[in-house]
């Protein structure tokens, strides 16, 4: 008796330590994602933010998801730098990949991880287009294609093209008259979409919505 009562103590502190490593993880988690928003206006911010998140995933090993973020402030930083200093752009979409092959490792085939390899992509052909995009250009389109297999429920894959079709030029096939309705898809999608936590993915809709007005007024 007193050895199934030792074995219930320990199955007991396990179970409660295991549950203040996790309410710590997402407590942390939450705390970096809020500050997302912000950050957008102040790259040193989100390069910040980069860091923190890959810190988390250092210490929580078997977390997908701190590398993804990781990797979506990394990148997104890249995009702050093209018209600032587009010399910096590859080797932050470098470190982005590195950051996004650890979260596809713990989590492949996963469509918010192919929405960011696209993200990266775009990013290392927008530093010379003329000479990039038949190598990444297409790169970046099939890793949308792939993330909207892998979860038909995803609004971001569409927001993604419909917002690389607005900043297109007409000419070639760009534009409001064909981003407009992948925009217009990608907002019936936000409105059903359920993240499956509270840390998981859930951006792009308020841009989205943004988009769709721009054309709609254009």
């Amino acid at each position: 008796m007193k050895k199934i009562l030792f074995f219930v103590m320990i199955c007991s502190f396990a179970l409660t330590a295991t549950a203040q490593q996790n309410d710590k993880y997402t407590a942390a988690m939450q705390k970096n994602i809020s500050g997302l928003d912000s950050a957008f206006k102040n790259p040193d911010a989100m390069l910040a933010l980069a860091n923190n998140f890959n810190r988390i995933g250092e210490a929580e090993k078997t977390q997908w998801l701190p590398f993804y973020y990781a990797a979506f402030c990394q990148v997104s930083y890249g995009y702050m730098q093209l018209e600032k200093n587009k010399d910096l752009v590859d080797d932050i979409a470098a470190k982005a990949t590195e950051y996004l092959n650890k979260a596809d490792a713990l989590n492949p085939k996963n469509s918010e991880i192919s929405c960011v390899k696209s993200m990266i992509a775009t990013s290392i052909f927008l530093v010379n287009p003329m000479v990039r995009y038949n190598e990444y250009g297409p790169q970046s389109q099939q890793y949308l294609e792939d993330a909207k297999q892998q979860d038909t429920t995803n609004p971001r894959p569409y927001f993604l093209i419909g917002q690389g079709l607005r900043y297109t030029p007409e000419q070639f096939g760009g534009g409001c008259s064909a981003a407009l309705p992948i925009l217009e898809e990608a907002a019936k999608k936000y409105e059903t979409f359920v993240p499956a936590s509270g840390i998981a993915p859930n951006w792009g809709k308020e841009v989205n919505s943004q988009l769709i007005k721009g054309c709609q007024n254009n």
